[in-house]
């Protein structure tokens, strides 16, 4: 097991996700992206996810501009490799793929060895550090048949050379994640909406497997791109990055007053659920400011009794192989302002 995956486990952490700083769906001037940043800082968050996707490189630039001044050995940093930013021929007004940034740039899938390379060099050029602790390929599964064994080897080494401490995937889909977990070709995954407390498709096809293989999970969109971010779902709540249908809301009513006869928020509930499972190390999460950061590390640090999970289960909302047997109360411990440790 690399260090930084061993820190992961050690700490047991909720991590910053970089989306938001790059302005997915939203935009936000850099003042508010630093504020966000040392508030994270301030609050004891030290692991800080991001990728060249994200804003076409705008949140590697904020997240670096705050972290190279930071004493390297205490935080973690992962970026994503894939996606090769490029000049775009002629530029866009804005970028098309969800971030409201100029669109002087596009991405082209690139897993080769020198794609790699090239991505990584960009990324630590942007975030102005000399390492990256967890370096992910970034969604594979999009590009095509094979992409994520060759981007594996890319990343092995890169690995090799000392140059990242550990590899993974990044990705919104369980497939063909078990036989690389097998097959020893990654020490981590961050896995997006696939395992949640309305998601529970990762449960056997990769939890399970990679809790067998010593690999790390980092669960990301725990709050179901929207729906399970607040104590009841809101009109036009998204899931899936789309409204709601009927049937997922009265599911999710039916966990919040689950939630409400514990004491127990919702979100909070959401925020605590993937960290049940042995296999994940982390939950990362996007947040858009210092209020946000004061909420999420509130939730996070929410004392969930034992009993919610039981009933959980027995409502047939979340399967009983998600809850490990024994206590699983948890309250929040001790490292700063309780940012890091549910263990």
């Amino acid at each position: 097991m690399t260090s930084a995956v061993e820190q992961l486990r050690r700490r047991g952490i909720l991590g910053l996700g970089g989306a938001p700083l790059g302005n997915f769906a939203a935009a936000m001037d850099d003042e508010q992206a630093a504020r966000t940043l040392r508030r994270a800082w301030e609050r004891g968050i030290r692991y800080f996810d991001t990728a060249p996707h994200y804003g076409l490189g705008l949140s590697e630039r904020r997240i670096g501009a705050e972290l190279r001044y930071r004493p390297r050995d205490e935080f973690l940093v992962s970026t994503k490799v894939g996606r090769l930013l490029v000049p775009r021929v002629p530029p866009l007004d804005r970028d098309d793929d969800g971030f409201v940034v100029p669109g002087d740039l596009e991405r082209r899938w690139d897993f080769s060895a020198d794609g790699v390379e090239r991505c990584l060099r960009g990324s630590l050029e942007r975030l102005g550090l000399d390492r990256i602790d967890i370096l992910y390929a970034h969604d594979p599964d999009q590009a095509w048949d094979g992409a994520a064994r060759e981007a594996l080897a890319s990343l092995a080494r890169l690995r090799s050379a000392g140059v990242v401490s550990a590899i993974g995937i990044g990705t919104n889909s369980t497939a063909g994640l078990e036989p690389l977990i097998r097959a020893g070709l990654v020490d981590v995954i961050m896995l997006a909406n696939r395992y949640s407390l309305l998601e529970h498709s990762a449960l056997d096809a990769v939890l399970a497997p990679a809790r067998d293989a010593g690999v790390a999970i980092v669960a990301a969109g725990v709050f179901a791109t929207g729906l399970l971010s607040t104590d009841q779902p809101r009109p036009g709540a998204t899931y899936e990055y789309r409204p709601a249908d009927a049937a997922v809301i009265r599911r999710t009513e039916r966990i919040a007053s689950i939630c409400a006869d514990h004491g127990v928020p919702l979100p909070a509930a959401a925020l605590a659920f993937p960290l049940l499972h042995p296999a994940v190390a982390a939950v990362a999460i996007g947040m858009r400011s210092p209020r946000e950061v004061d909420e999420d590390l509130e939730r996070f640090n929410t004392d969930i009794p034992a009993g919610l999970w039981r009933d959980l289960v027995s409502a047939g909302l979340i399967p009983a192989g998600a809850v490990p047997a024994g206590p699983t109360s948890r309250s929040p411990e001790e490292p700063p302002d309780g940012a890091a440790a549910r263990s």
